[in-house]
């Protein structure tokens, strides 16, 4: 498939529905964390070059710098689900006549299923990355806009409990424990450090709207 980011929204939002099994969940999840990291993009672009916020500016310049950042990792991130999908359903198809071919199929589904894994973890870790960069924008950000940064974190929050679900369906497949074990620590890791900074963000936000 094409650069989706490439393609119209509209065009994006139809194949998403239709009965291609890509952008699946992982992918979706990223796209929609770009939205996200968009809205505190867009707070520190409002933020920069006024006057009133003058003192502040150059953190808010590294905080802009950050965000887009992370949105064009989530970008290359979308690009690498979608292509780890592919090459899962590629091992899939391989031939399992003989024992052989079985073992080899195997092999290559177990690598397959663990790159699977661990592209949704990277995309749940930028996730983070971006509730971080919220939280430091949202006593610092233009208070006109301010609300914005919610709506980043909320965002931000909800893609990391989304593109962990697109981990949760591949581990029950893979069969080296230390690896399964790894993955569920970091998972829980993650999605409480999102809500904590969610958290955080929100009530700094709400404060600065009151």
């Amino acid at each position: 498939m094409s650069d989706i980011f490439a393609q119209s929204f509209n065009d994006v939002l139809q194949i998403s529905a239709s009965s291609s099994p890509t952008p699946g969940g992982g992918s979706v999840s990223a796209m929609v964390a770009c939205f996200g990291a968009a809205m505190a993009a867009m707070v520190a672009n409002l933020t920069v070059g006024k006057e009133k916020f003058k003192d502040v500016e150059p953190e808010v310049k590294e905080i802009l710098a950050g965000a887009e950042k992370i949105m064009a990792e989530l970008k290359t991130l979308v690009a690498e689900d979608m292509a780890g999908f592919d090459k899962f359903m590629q091992a899939f198809r391989l031939p399992k006549g003989t024992d052989e071919e079985k073992a080899n199929r195997e092999v290559v589904m177990q690598a397959a299923l663990k790159a699977a894994t661990e592209t949704p973890l990277a995309i749940a870790r930028t996730c983070v990355a971006g509730l971080e960069l919220a939280d430091r924008l949202a006593p610092l950000g233009n208070k006109m806009a301010i609300s914005d940064d919610g709506v980043a974190a909320y965002v931000l929050e909800a893609c990391v409990g989304a593109v962990l679900l697109s981990a949760d369906i591949n581990l029950p497949m893979v069969k080296d424990p230390a690896f399964v074990q790894k993955v569920v620590a970091e998972k829980e890791q993650l999605k409480m450090k999102a809500q904590e900074l969610r958290a955080k963000t929100l009530q700094v936000v709400l404060e600065r709207m009151a």
